[in-house]
């Protein structure tokens, strides 16, 4: 954990110090977690597991027949009357 005050006087060096070891790191302020920080590699690999999920929940709703072939404005017409 980094506190703010921490990150206010070392700047990225805090940042790197403890990136280097973990893929992430949490930024406190008065004792709260209130941030997280992490390397942008790190980001882009959960960024496209959050894709590939939800891709996957995609093809077993079609696998399924969840899905219509309505159009936009019917489908928002049935929402409101369910």
């Amino acid at each position: 954990m980094i506190t703010a005050n921490e990150l206010k006087t070392k700047g990225i060096a805090c940042l790197e110090e403890n990136l280097a070891n973990q893929p992430e790191a949490v930024i406190t302020v008065r004792g709260k977690e209130c941030y997280v920080v992490m390397k942008i590699e790190h980001y882009h690999y959960l960024r496209e597991m959050e894709l590939e999920a939800a891709l996957y929940e995609t093809q077993q709703d079609i696998a399924a027949g969840r899905f219509s072939k309505e159009s936009v404005d019917q489908h928002v017409a049935d929402l409101f009357t369910e």
